[in-house]
C-alpha cells in the first residue's frame, strides 16, 4: 500500500482543515448548547463540494476518491461532528447510493441537487423495534399497481426536519423476508408524511435527529431504487460504505481531542513546569497518538480498498470499530488531561467526548461490527 498521499489528496485536506478551523471553530459552542443546525455551513460546506466528494463531475459532485472523503471528514470532525454527520449521511449514504443503484430519471432529479447542497438527503432505515437488525422492517410499502403505499415509524433519522429527500427501507412481500424489501424516494411534503420533534440528544447536537412517520403516503413506483426486492441489498451495501465514513469522524473526535490537549500539556504548569514534562501525562499522550495513528491507518486502508472495487466489508467494520473506541478513549483522557478545565464547555473537550459516543452506536454498534468482522474471517 503506498502510504504517500497525492497533491490533490492533500489539497482536499488543506481545505477542510482550513473551513473547519475558519467556519466552523467560532460558533461550535452555541451551536451544540442550543441544538442549532448549521444551516449556514452547510450550504457553504455545498459551495466548496463537500457534500458530493464521490459524486462524479457528471452529476455535479467532486468526483473524488474515498482517500480524499476520509481526510476531509478527519478535518471537519475535529472541529464539529455536528457538520461531519450531515456531510457524512449525505455521502456515504445517499448520494453513494442515488449514483450507485438509481436510474438516471432519479439522478437527474435529486442526485444534482444534493451534491451542491441544494438540499439534503436523510436515510431511513431504523425503527423502534428494528435497529441494527434491519430484516426487521415493520414499515410496509404495499404495492398498488403505479405506486406504494407506504405505512410505518422511523427513529433516529439523522438530517430528519431538514432533508428533502429520504430514502426510506420498507418491507412490500413479508413472506419473502429480507427477499422482500424495497426502498423507496420519499420528498418532505408527501401527504401522509410527517417529521417528528427534534431529539434532545447527548451529543452532536447541532445535527437534527427525529422520527418520521408514513401514514398512507402514495410513493410513485418510478421512485423505488433498483428492481423489487433489492431493498436490503442496498441497504447492507450502502451501510457497509457508511462505516468508512463514521470511522473518519471517529478519527477525526480522536485527533480533535488530542490536538487539544497536546496543546493543553505544554502551556499549563504544575509543580513549576508544564505538565507534558510529567511521566504521567507523556503515557497518556503517546498512548492516543499511538492509538489515533492506528486508527487512521485502519480507515485508510478501508478507503484504499473501497477505491480499488475491492471487498471492505471487513475494513471498514474494523476501521470503525477501532476508531470509534479510540474515540471514546481518547476523549475521556483529554478531559482527565485538562482536569476541571476539562469540565468546562470552553475547552471544547467535554464536547468532543459527548460527542465520541456516538460513533460506538450508529451505522451499527460495536457489537454489531464483530458480527460483521467474525462473520468475514470465518468466511
Amino acid at each position: 500500500m503506498d502510504f504517500q498521499l497525492t497533491e490533490e489528496q492533500l489539497a482536499v485536506q488543506a481545505a477542510a482543515r482550513d473551513f473547519a478551523q475558519n467556519e466552523l471553530w467560532a460558533g461550535v459552542i452555541e451551536r451544540d448548547e442550543h441544538q442549532k443546525f448549521p444551516a449556514e455551513q452547510i450550504k457553504k460546506m455545498g459551495e466548496l463540494g463537500f457534500l458530493g466528494m464521490m459524486v462524479s463531475a457528471e452529476y455535479g459532485g467532486g468526483g473524488m476518491d474515498t482517500v480524499s472523503y476520509v481526510l476531509a471528514m478527519e478535518e471537519i470532525s475535529k472541529v464539529d461532528a455536528s457538520c461531519s454527520v450531515i456531510m457524512s449521511v449525505n455521502n456515504s449514504l445517499v448520494c453513494w447510493g442515488l449514483e450507485k443503484y438509481g436510474t438516471e430519471e432519479q439522478k437527474q432529479k435529486y442526485l444534482t441537487r444534493l451534491t451542491t447542497g441544494e438540499i439534503i438527503g436523510a436515510f431511513a432505515l431504523s425503527e423502534p423495534e428494528a435497529g441494527s437488525d434491519a430484516t426487521s422492517q415493520s414499515t410496509t410499502a404495499e404495492d398498488k399497481g403505479d405506486y406504494y403505499l407506504l405505512n410505518g415509524t422511523k427513529n433516529w433519522i439523522t438530517n430528519g426536519t431538514t432533508a428533502s429527500v429520504y430514502l426510506v427501507v420498507a418491507q412490500t412481500n413479508p413472506e419473502l423476508k429480507h427477499r422482500g424489501i424495497n426502498v423507496l424516494i420519499v420528498e418532505k411534503g408527501m401527504e401522509g408524511f410527517q417529521t417528528g420533534p427534534k431529539e434532545n440528544k447527548l451529543g452532536i447536537r447541532g445535527s437534527d435527529t427525529c422520527s418520521l412517520l408514513f401514514n398512507d403516503v402514495k410513493v410513485p413506483k418510478e421512485n423505488r431504487i433498483g428492481d423489487d426486492g433489492f431493498g436490503f441489498k442496498f441497504a447492507m451495501q450502502v451501510l457497509a460504505g457508511g462505516r468508512i465514513g463514521i470511522a473518519a469522524q471517529a478519527l477525526g473526535i480522536a485527533s480533535g481531542a488530542y490536538e487539544l490537549s497536546l496543546k493543553y500539556a505544554k502551556e499549563r504548569k504544575a509543580f513549576g513546569v508544564p505538565i507534558s514534562q510529567h511521566q504521567a501525562i507523556q503515557f497518556k499522550l503517546a498512548d492516543m497518538a499511538t492509538n489515533i495513528d492506528a486508527a487512521r491507518l485502519l480507515c485508510l486502508q478501508a478507503a484504499h480498498d473501497k477505491d480499488a472495487h475491492q471487498d471492505y466489508a471487513k475494513s471498514g467494520a474494523m476501521a470503525k470499530l477501532f476508531a470509534s473506541k479510540t474515540a471514546m478513549d481518547t476523549a475521556v483522557e483529554a478531559v482527565q488531561i485538562h482536569g476541571g478545565y476539562g469540565f468546562v464547555k470552553e475547552y471544547h473537550v467535554e464536547r468532543l467526548m459527548r460527542d465520541a459516543k456516538i460513533t460506538q452506536i450508529y451505522e451499527g454498534t460495536s457489537e454489531i461490527q464483530k458480527i460483521v468482522i467474525s462473520r468475514e474471517i470465518l468466511k
